[in-house]
């Protein structure tokens, strides 16, 4: 299915760079990133989608986006600027593992905490995924299948490596941050989103 989507989206935006990534087509346009998850209704409601390690998942896009933003409310936006700020650490710096992942992980983050820190909350996030090294979660829902990292194991040993320079970068972010030293924390979220 996604070499189908692939094809039919390569047909029509010819000079775009399309690639899959499990468990999306991702067209790589001039003003932006787009994922295109394909999958059908499933018997019982929600949605079959492919896995990123392989075969297909139930997944529960509404929900999930209801859950993404009753958090993303709590923190006036943390929640989604913490998903953001971990894809594009994903994006520029080539890490191979699942948008959904991160989104998924960023909420249940910040779900059970009062209040959000942009590079305080991106460095725990970023050590958080480096201690569970990657693990799949379960559907903070409840409704669906467990979301999975990467889409093979050699991925996510790609994936782990540049997590662990990813923890390096924002824990000195974060240390130069708390001693008011706004310049090197900068240089260092520079270097952790490759700017």
């Amino acid at each position: 299915m996604l070499t189908k989507v692939k094809e039919a989206l390569q047909a029509r935006f010819t000079s775009t760079t399309i690639t899959i990534r499990q468990p999306a087509v991702v067209c790589q346009f001039s003003d932006g990133v787009v994922e295109v998850v394909p999958g059908y209704i499933a018997t019982g409601g929600g949605y079959m989608i492919a896995n990123p390690a392989g075969g297909w998942m139930k997944s529960y896009p509404e929900d999930h986006n209801k859950y993404v933003n009753e958090v993303n409310t709590k923190h006036n936006g943390g929640a989604k600027m913490l998903a953001r700020h971990l894809k594009i650490w994903k994006y520029k710096r080539g890490v191979p593992v699942s948008s959904c992942y991160l989104e998924m992980r960023a909420a249940k983050y910040l779900s059970d905490d009062d209040a959000y820190f942009p590079i305080l909350d991106l460095y725990y996030i970023l050590s958080h995924l480096q201690t569970v090294q990657l693990a799949a979660m379960n559907d903070p829902t409840g409704l669906g299948s467990r979301f999975g990292s990467c889409s093979s194991d050699s991925k996510k040993q790609d994936a782990l490596s540049k997590l662990g320079a990813a923890v390096s970068r924002a824990r000195k972010a974060k240390d130069y941050y708390l001693a008011n030293d706004d310049d090197n924390a900068i240089e260092q979220l520079k270097l952790l989103f490759d700017r």
